[in-house]
């Protein structure tokens, strides 16, 4: 069993990170709430429907570690795909693209290949592509863990500005207590497994966020809440991240 007696209600357009120490259930949370897998007790509600029902609402999208990309679709391509597997025409869904691939300010790449891509602008191509089809949850599974800690970081911050412009709900699974805490309005810790909810704290940090703000004593006292959290729940090597 992954999960144990979770029971959580997020808020629409609300941004939650969930947090805990390796195999204690966060992707397979997501995975639930997507309706990838499906749960063996308990109830589980997204939009007031189960996930796996056809008609359930919101609309979902979901953003890997990997992003995925089709190495013989161009940038624009990739983030269309979606759109055409929706019906959408070729032209259409290409014009729909634009949109999102302006959000993370990859403009000029339309025409480029996965391959010819840092491993920085291939994951804003997915979060772009997830965008296209203007989810009303976004879950996001550690997608900036394998980036440099620059690149991360600005990608935090494009992040944190496009859920401010689109109030997108979202879910965002890591293992880094500082991304948590700059990009999260509450955080959610989980044991070891199964994973049980050990912490439920908004974050008290103000709705405007740059980047200087992770060097301020707020920060740090989020941050120190968080880690004390997983320490004592025996995850003391993941919150060192």
């Amino acid at each position: 069993m992954a999960l144990d007696g979770v029971d959580l209600e997020i808020g629409v357009g609300s941004f939650v990170a969930i947090l805990g120490p390796s195999g204690c259930g966060k992707s397979t949370l997501l995975r639930l709430i997507s309706g990838l897998e499906t749960p063996t007790g308990g109830t589980l509600l997204v939009g007031g429907q189960s996930p796996g029902q056809a008609s359930a609402k919101p609309q979902v999208a979901f953003v890997f570690q990997d992003a995925h990309l089709l190495p013989w679709r161009t940038v624009i391509e990739n983030v269309a795909l979606p759109l055409e597997l929706r019906g959408r025409s070729r032209v259409d869904a290409r014009r729909l693209a634009e949109k999102p691939l302006a959000d993370v300010e990859l403009s000029d790449a339309v025409a480029r290949y996965p391959d010819e891509l840092s491993g920085g602008m291939r994951m804003r191509v997915s979060i772009a592509r997830a965008l296209a089809t203007e989810p009303e949850l976004l879950l996001l599974d550690e997608p900036f863990a394998a980036l440099d800690e620059l690149t991360r970081q600005r990608l935090d911050e494009r992040l944190r500005d496009l859920w401010a412009r689109r109030k997108t709900t979202v879910l965002f699974v890591t293992h880094s207590l500082s991304e948590a805490v700059f990009l999260a309005e509450r955080a959610i810790v989980l044991s070891r497994r199964p994973g049980r909810v050990v912490l439920d704290r908004p974050i008290g940090l103000p709705d405007r966020r740059a980047d200087k703000i992770r060097t301020e004593v707020s920060f740090a006292r989020e941050t120190a809440i968080l880690y004390e959290a997983l320490e004592e729940h025996g995850a003391r090597e993941d919150a060192r991240s």
